[in-house]
């Protein structure tokens, strides 16, 4: 996959952003944190819930980073490295995370970015909520 000319608008952003922490405030029973990167893993936008945790804060963060840098979801780049018997942790850069929750931006074939969400309890919810983000964005 390529990385595309176009960039993530703000009314894109914007409107992952509240579709998600909607969706949070209405069904998560943990404080929930949100952040989307470019396709560079720059910060375009974060949010989070009262009460999140520091390690929630930042592995949001990690997660969306993942996902735009690698053109992979968090959690299948987790499982394509455990099914080769490789550490996440050999890549050389700390940033990169194998756990669910990050979700690749992409439009016609190119990354636009990722979306990273943490904190959400469940098998693999962080992830169902990064992709109402992405719905959101209506790509």
């Amino acid at each position: 996959m390529a990385i595309a000319d176009e960039q993530l608008t703000l009314d894109q952003v914007q409107a992952a952003m509240k579709a998600m922490m909607d969706h949070a405030l209405a069904t998560s029973e943990t404080p929930v944190c949100m952040a989307i990167v470019d396709a560079s893993g720059n910060m375009e936008a974060f949010a989070k819930m009262n009460n999140a945790r520091v390690f929630t804060r930042r592995h949001a963060v990690r997660k969306a980073y993942t996902a735009a840098i690698l053109g992979i979801n968090s959690g299948d780049w987790g499982q394509n490295m455990n099914n080769i018997g490789q550490s996440v942790s050999e890549n050389g850069d700390p940033m990169i995370t194998y756990e669910q929750g990050g979700v690749t931006i992409i439009k016609d074939g190119a990354i636009l970015g990722g979306i990273g969400v943490g904190g959400i309890r469940g098998h693999y919810a962080d992830e169902e909520l990064a992709k109402v983000g992405l719905q959101a964005m209506d790509l």
